[in-house]
């Protein structure tokens, strides 16, 4: 008998130690649901940081393989002879187009939600087979030199990590949301180098708002991010530009037209890349063959101007500290552009951020070497302009200026070029969205926005926010059984309701079961009808967000059971999941936006 009896008590006092240790830690450190997502958000920048990494790595590794050569894109394409300029991209769209088309066939009816639908629009699930076939597919487009950005497939993989670890938690679709929006922040600072910018990015574009119940997690996912790439030795400022200096006021003059012209353009280059994706489609082709006819185009211009391979970022760099005349710059912009046109019309899996950055650099450079010919003074380095023009072509087509001047400041550390910058990234917006309402995001949101009328949000009540099966146990419930459901299940209060009707009792808090924690031999005769506490607060399924906010306001609990009319429990809401529904709820709708087909 007693060797049947020391184990009981042993285990028992060790569940008091640990239920000591678990209320110290609730009196003592207060964690509130935001604090845990916080930790989540973190979580989902270091996945997403790991995630640039290793696309990366894959990307040139097809490079590589593509190529034979571990050299930059545009070097490589510089090396090679001319037919293998004219045949890798085209061999990069032929493979491409064959994972797509493998993908497409076995995962049939399977939905191909990318993550700034299942942040703005869905609820935060993200299909994992569908998403690495895109991936995949983007890999080739990219390896093989097509004139797209690796950042949008990027962030669609550190946004899938997000989202996968949010569904292995059962998050709410409120919290989903927020950690695939952390995933995709993580993505874009681990791409730039740019922890604000990354952050500011799915705040000011995706999710609308600035408000730091959604901000805070963002900020703490790209800080985390940002934090590990250069643990992992990537880190420092994105592009090294010569030191910039504004002499007098006077010169802000140029910089002012710098922003009319792109304002002005901008919609035009959104505007040719929607047109080829309609040259490609009324083509009638086979997506493969248009893909291989995408990359074949691209090699076509190779095979004279090499410089048009990839997404451009070394083009760029050599662009800002000046290593590019002029007069080359000129053939090297218009060819990027078909480029770019025709790589996005044919259906690349990939991004137009960074050629974004190519057109306002280039732009702005040419710009700049006029000014310095006609007024030297007010142009003495034409690469200020280019940087410039970087930010203002990226604010007039994403239409997010402040998201354009920050990663601008970050991805340079170029403080003192921020005034002309500033104003030259306001002007170029007002000017684009005066000009035409679509944007470089817009249109495929506004599209499924206005497939999924079930996403607004202004009805929305109580039951909208449920999450069934909370916590329960019944009035007869001893006190083990309660101590090993809060040393389980992070939670402070635990309701009760009757095991049968699962009518509504009360709760039993974790404070409530604390006098006992030093009495072991009360432990076996507690119950938690004993200590229960029926005036515990509660909502009903048909109340407003407004009226649980004003509950949640009056007590210090982060979760609230729902009750109906007839007193059964329902589930609960979460605190976290009602402040994120009503910051969704009460944000103002931005301008109307529209976009070409393509993620960042």
């Amino acid at each position: 008998m007693k060797a049947v009896t020391d184990p009981a008590k042993q285990f028992m006092e060790r569940m008091l130690r640990l239920m000591r240790w678990r209320v110290w830690l609730a009196e003592k450190l207060h964690p509130t649901e935001w604090q845990v997502t916080l930790m989540w958000a973190a979580l989902a920048g270091l996945l997403g940081a790991l995630a640039a990494l290793f696309f990366s790595a894959c990307a040139e590794g097809v490079h590589q393989v593509l190529t034979n050569s571990t050299a930059g894109v545009v070097e490589s394409m510089r090396v090679l002879p001319w037919w293998a300029r004219l045949l890798v991209p085209a061999l990069g769209g032929l493979l491409a187009g064959t994972v797509l088309l493998l993908g497409a066939r076995f995962l049939k009816g399977q939905s191909a939600t990318d993550y700034m639908e299942a942040i703005v629009i869905g609820d935060g699930r993200m299909p994992l087979r569908t998403s690495l076939v895109k991936i995949t597919a983007s890999l080739f487009t990219i390896g093989s030199g097509g004139s797209v950005g690796r950042e949008g497939s990027l962030v669609q993989l550190a946004a899938l990590l997000a989202s996968l670890v949010g569904r292995w938690r059962r998050f709410s679709p409120q919290q989903l949301r927020l950690l695939v929006a952390c995933g995709a922040a993580a993505g874009i600072a681990s791409a730039y180098h740019a922890p604000i910018g990354g952050a500011f990015f799915v705040a000011e574009i995706l999710l609308g708002t600035i408000a730091m119940e959604s901000l805070g997690a963002l900020i703490a996912a790209a800080v985390a991010a940002t934090l590990t790439m250069q643990a992992l030795g990537s880190s420092g400022a994105l592009y090294a530009v010569p030191r910039f200096e504004l002499h007098s006021p006077l010169e802000m003059g140029p910089y002012l037209v710098l922003g009319l012209l792109a304002g002005a353009v901008a919609p035009f280059f959104l505007r040719s890349l929607r047109r080829a994706e309609t040259l490609f489609v009324e083509t009638q082709l086979p997506l493969v063959a248009r893909l291989t006819l995408g990359g074949l185009l691209v090699g076509a211009i190779a095979i004279s101007v090499p410089e048009v391979a990839g997404n451009g970022y070394t083009v760029v760099v050599d662009i800002l500290n000046g290593r590019i005349a002029w007069l080359a710059l000129i053939g090297i912009l218009v060819c990027k552009w078909l480029a770019t046109a025709s790589s996005v019309g044919s259906g690349a899996q990939g991004g137009v951020f960074t050629p974004t950055l190519f057109m306002g650099a280039s732009g702005g450079y040419l710009f700049g070497s006029a000014v310095n010919g006609v007024w030297p003074q007010a142009a003495i380095d034409p690469s200020a302009f280019a940087l410039v023009g970087m930010g203002a072509f990226l604010s007039a087509a994403s239409r997010a200026p402040l998201m354009a001047v920050i990663l601008l400041f970050e991805m340079t550390l170029s403080y003192n070029i921020i005034l002309p910058l500033m104003l030259c990234s306001v002007v170029a917006y007002f000017t684009a969205r005066g000009i035409d309402s679509h944007s470089l995001y817009g249109e495929v949101l506004k599209r499924k926005e206005a497939e999924s009328p079930t996403h607004a949000l202004e009805h929305r009540s109580v039951r909208d926010l449920i999450k069934v099966d909370p916590p329960t146990v019944s009035p007869r419930a001893h006190f083990a059984e309660l101590a090993k459901l809060f040393l389980s299940v992070r939670i402070n209060n635990v309701y009760v309701a009757d095991e049968a009707t699962r009518r509504w009792i009360g709760a039993v808090s974790l404070h409530d079961i604390k006098p006992y924690l030093s009495e072991p031999s009360m432990v076996d005769l507690v119950l938690a009808g004993d200590i229960l506490r029926e005036d515990f607060p509660t909502l009903r399924p048909e109340q407003s967000l407004s009226e649980a906010l004003g509950k949640f306001i009056g007590s210090e609990v982060q979760r609230l059971p729902v009750v109906d009319a007839s007193g059964t429990l329902l589930g609960s809401i979460s605190k976290n999941d009602l402040m994120l529904a009503i910051v969704e709820q009460q944000k103002s709708a931005p301008a109307p936006l529209a976009s070409a087909p393509r993620s960042a």
